[in-house]
């Protein structure tokens, strides 16, 4: 008797239905994918924009669409910086530069963090600040920089006091509204559990500004760096302002180019400076984070 082997039926179109399945893509998280395109489109994070600006001020450059007298390209303007570095003005300078802003910085941060929180947890604080400094923030630094050298001179005090000028006024207006601002139930809270004036204080109002003084912070620096410029570029004889005022004299302008970034190059680490304090120490709160 002869065995008959049957093969295993299979219903029509199952098998095709079958390998089909078997070659189907994985679904793939459309967050997964936004990032993904994020690192292709920004490969160097927020200096791209400035990077990409910069090769194209090359090539202008280099095919005669910018005139050299106008516009050095990027490669002169940093050649120019060597010169500088190797006849020993750059570093001596940058020092300079960097020990007024840092004194001027220190100043004002000490007056605008201490009037900001006298004002902005004691009424009789904000009537003797608040309309001081709110006048003073609508005077420009060019404006109150000729009173500066008619009382203080065209020495150090005139500069570093402009520089802490502009570092004061929006630390303390960012302070003051940052504590203003901390959610009444939140100090209802801690009143209701027992909390007195100094652990309210210390537990709720100054955790609870601190994103406004990190913002006011950043106003801090950007404004010190402008008091900066405004002072060095009055009767400095040292400085990045002095090498700026030097150049223009001579109409090297691939100098007062590179003086221009040096000034550009604080003002971008500084906001940097703030990113870092911002995510150490907002850590503890939620945030939006853009797609």
């Amino acid at each position: 008797m002869t065995a008959v082997l049957e093969a295993p039926v299979t219903a029509p179109g199952v098998e095709r239905a079958v390998t089909r399945e078997l070659f189907v893509p994985v679904a793939v998280s459309p967050s997964v994918v936004r990032r993904a395109a994020g690192r292709l489109r920004w490969p160097l994070g927020i200096y791209t924009t400035p990077a990409v600006l910069a090769v194209l001020w090359q090539v202008a450059s280099k095919v005669g669409w910018l005139s050299a007298n106008l516009a050095p390209a990027p490669t002169v303007i940093l050649h120019a910086g060597w010169e500088l570095y190797q006849r020993g003005e750059l570093v001596p300078s940058v020092e300079t530069s960097l020990g007024r802003a840092g004194v001027g910085l220190a100043i004002g941060l000490v007056i605008g963090v201490n009037a900001g929180i006298v004002g902005g947890l004691l009424r009789s604080g904000e009537y003797l600040f608040n309309g001081v400094f709110q006048i003073l923030h609508t005077i420009p630094l060019l404006a109150i920089l000729p009173l500066m050298i008619v009382w203080f001179g065209i020495g150090e005090l005139n500069k570093v006091l402009l520089i802490a000028f502009g570092a004061a006024v929006p630390m303390y207006l960012n302070l003051f509204a940052a504590i203003r601002g901390v959610d009444h139930r939140l100090v209802e809270m801690a009143r209701s559990a027992g909390a007195g004036r100094l652990r309210l204080i210390r537990r709720v109002l100054l955790p609870g500004a601190l994103p406004g003084f990190l913002v006011g912070l950043r106003f801090s620096l950007g404004y010190s760096v402008l008091g900066l410029v405004a002072a060095e570029l009055v009767n400095a004889d040292q400085g990045i302002g002095f090498l700026i005022n030097r150049a223009q004299t001579y109409q090297q302008t691939d100098q007062v180019f590179f003086g221009l970034m040096i000034y550009a190059v604080l003002g971008l680490t500084a906001d940097q400076i703030v990113r870092v304090l911002e995510r150490v120490l907002l850590a503890w709160r939620p945030s939006y984070e853009a797609s």
